[in-house]
């Protein structure tokens, strides 16, 4: 029988899967329905210093391999996240609480306040491809990816995860950057920045032009990005972007992913992706000979 169990700084799972930020996360009901549903951890949305209202519609608009959204980072605030924190962990939830600010000071505050609540871990989302200032110039910085990463973890005392965005150059030094600073594992990847144009009207579907592009698509970036960081640093990378089956998931354990997250996938095959694509990646280690998920980490690099 194969093993799914796997653990990522500490954190111990039933199995590699989790639910990416951004999509049945705003609620502790929701966090924990995903959580009942199979997953091993559920991130949070991700959750700022005040309230956000985000942008106006249209926000998501479906293409060809995926959806691109442009929702602008609506949350009620850190302040008013933590009981939805606490309804999800007295379902017995692995809990993720991902992050945003301005700065790395800002960061540090929402990131200890998340923490007081009892999460597991802090995701920084530090590469949001449409919010103004609070994502894609952040995660272009070197700097300010080692410096917020520094601060949040001087605030808490929970593992702390960056997460990257694929908008760059190349994505390894910024996770070594990030280590440097302190970081106990990489959320890899972050939406591709994109758009999509209506011929009828011959204007941006999206009220923000532009938004990130998650889904199928972007699978391959994420594998690539994956792959680049596991020979860069040492601590665990967690790989997102496009998995909806067991064979997707495979592919980022052996180009080195500990764990990988689930989002897009819930709006094409419902809320049971993550027991399909736990089953699958059993069958499938089970077939090649590997008795557990551990043994798949890395597989493409030796």
């Amino acid at each position: 029988m194969v093993d799914l169990r796997t653990e990522v700084a500490g954190i111990r799972l039933r199995n590699p899967t989790m639910l990416a930020s951004g999509i049945l996360d705003e609620t502790g009901g929701s966090l924990l329905r995903v959580f009942e549903a199979g997953a091993g951890a559920v991130v949070t949305k991700s959750i700022g210093p005040e309230p956000r209202e985000g942008y106006p519609n249209p926000t998501i608009v479906e293409i060809e391999g995926g959806l691109l959204n442009a929702v602008g980072l609506p949350n009620p605030g850190i302040e008013d996240f933590g009981d939805e924190v606490k309804k999800a962990l007295a379902g017995q939830a692995v809990v993720i609480g991902s992050v945003y600010a301005k700065d790395a000071a800002e960061f540090a505050q929402v990131a200890a306040r998340m923490a007081d609540f009892g999460v597991a871990a802090v995701e920084l989302n530090l590469s949001c491809p449409h919010a103004k200032g609070l994502g894609t110039e952040i995660a272009q910085s070197e700097e300010a990816v080692a410096e917020i990463t520094r601060a949040v973890k001087d605030a808490v005392d929970v593992p702390v995860f960056p997460k990257l965005s694929p908008n760059v150059a190349s994505i390894a030094p910024f996770a070594v950057a990030a280590e440097k600073a302190g970081a106990d594992g990489i959320v890899a990847i972050n939406t591709v920045k994109a758009m999509a144009i209506s011929p009828e009207l011959a204007m941006p579907i999206l009220a923000n032009k532009f938004g990130g592009l998650s889904g199928p698509a972007i699978k391959p970036i994420g594998v690539r990005a994956v792959y680049d960081i596991y020979e860069a640093v040492d601590i665990p990378v967690i790989g997102v972007g496009g998995v909806s089956t067991g064979r997707d998931a495979l592919e980022y354990l052996m180009a080195g992913a500990t764990a990988v997250q689930i989002g897009t996938a819930i709006a094409t095959h419902g809320i049971g992706v993550f027991a399909a694509v736990t089953k699958e990646v059993a069958s499938v280690l089970g077939e090649i000979g590997l008795p557990s998920v551990k043994d798949a980490v890395g597989a493409a690099h030796e």
